[in-house]
């Protein structure tokens, strides 16, 4: 079990308060046999010794009645005047008939800084000052003036050395309260230390599991998306061309699509090794993004014989990866939903490079679509638009789609212009 500061110092003021309580029992107890054994060489009578036995068991049931039979009195410093004023002036009267008690009445020094403030605990202490300087010069009262002198200089000295201890001792009272309070705060401020880090831990340990789900689903997004974007388009694609070579009117015209399908299969079985490693689409092994569009194109027009026009605008620099990868999968699936749903006469692309941003334009002339209905119903049936939407996104840019019954469709796809790293 660990023990506070505050424990510490409190066992320890504890047993200090209890030495304090019954030093006035000791110092009676022990003064008490030196006197009256001094008693007749000091040339006391009988009365005077059964004035100092009758005056001591006195004191001894003052002390215990005021201090033991009701310590809370202790705190009273009106009740604490009474008490230590008789004690006093019975130590007085002691100290008057054997010069020996002043042993005794030396813990009015003591009750004086115990029960009293500063301000006043020196009337106290001057009364116990003129008790144990009387007992130093041999008795009161003094005889003469040069023993009235010889008094006054050793009360002087007492009452000063006194002082001067009370005060310093104050002020060590002070330094040790203003310790305590620091050596508490500043167990205070570990304890939140190590609740912080504890809790720290705690959420640290969150934030693994929480990563680790975050990268596991992302994961299955990525290759959703990779999935979507590359072999479900090449399937798509060889579907079409198959099912056109089983309607070719020659045998000729069969194996074009025959062979076109073979070139989506080749295609597709690249893209899913490439998905798995996670690396960048092959258009952008040896090139950038403007040309890997074009090469795109160029392929998209062969295989829908939809003639597709790029536009390059602003100055080519290669961007991030990840830039020019989003974009190139934008525009190959804005291209598969144009084969797919729009039997579109035309396709235009446009890449512009235009500062910190840099925007792709899919615009063709097919059947458009009522992005309220249609877009929604295709997007439940696969990634499609939202897989577009949450690609751009993923690089913090921004999609639009614009389309109208009869009129085509335009998709505008804006990314941040990061160049890449030399």
């Amino acid at each position: 079990m660990t023990t506070t500061s505050d424990e510490r110092f409190e066992r320890i003021d504890d047993r200090m308060q209890y030495f304090i309580t019954i030093l006035p029992y000791l110092l009676l107890v022990a003064t008490l046999p030196v006197a009256l054994a001094a008693a007749s060489s000091i040339g006391n009578s009988r009365t005077d010794v059964t004035i100092q036995l009758t005056l001591s068991a006195a004191t001894m049931a003052w002390i215990w009645w005021w201090t033991t039979a009701h310590p809370h009195w202790r705190t009273d410093e009106r009740k604490m005047a009474v008490y230590y004023g008789v004690r006093t002036a019975i130590a007085f009267v002691l100290t008057w008939i054997n010069p020996f008690f002043a042993f005794f009445a030396w813990v009015g020094y003591v009750d004086a800084l115990e029960f009293f403030p500063p301000r006043r605990a020196w009337l106290a202490i001057a009364a116990t000052a003129s008790i144990v300087a009387g007992s130093q010069i041999g008795g009161l009262p003094p005889e003469g003036v040069q023993a009235w002198a010889g008094y006054a200089a050793i009360f002087l000295v007492n009452f000063g050395l006194v002082c001067a201890l009370s005060y310093f001792e104050q002020h060590r009272e002070r330094d040790n309260l203003r310790r305590r309070e620091v050596i508490a705060e500043l167990e205070h401020t570990n304890a939140q230390l190590e609740s912080a880090l504890s809790e720290n831990a705690g959420l640290q340990a969150q934030l693994v599991i929480q990563a680790r789900e975050a990268g596991t689903n992302e994961e299955r997004q990525r290759l959703a998306r990779e999935i979507h974007d590359t072999i479900a388009q090449s399937f798509t694609g060889i579907v079409t061309q198959l099912e056109a070579a089983a309607e070719s009117p020659t045998s000729a015209d069969a194996g074009e699509h025959v062979r076109r399908a073979a070139q989506l299969a080749r295609a597709g079985l690249n893209d899913a090794r490439r998905s798995v490693r996670n690396l960048n689409p092959t258009e952008l092994e040896n090139a950038v993004l403007s040309e890997a569009l074009k090469s795109l194109a160029d392929s998209w027009t062969r295989w829908w014989n939809v003639p597709t026009e790029v536009t390059v605008t602003g100055t080519v620099e290669p961007l991030h990866d990840e830039i020019e990868a989003t974009l190139l999968r934008v525009a190959q699936e804005a291209l598969a939903n144009v084969a797919k749903h729009a039997n579109a006469t035309r396709v235009g692309v446009t890449l512009s490079y235009m500062g910190d941003d840099v925007f792709l334009d899919i615009r063709d002339d097919g059947l458009g679509f009522d992005p309220g209905s249609n877009g929604a119903r295709e997007d439940s049936h696969g990634y499609g638009l939202a897989g577009m939407r949450q690609r751009i996104e993923r690089i913090a840019g921004h999609l639009d789609i614009e389309s109208e019954l009869g009129r085509g469709t335009a998709v505008s796809a804006q990314a941040p212009s990061v160049v890449a790293a030399a």
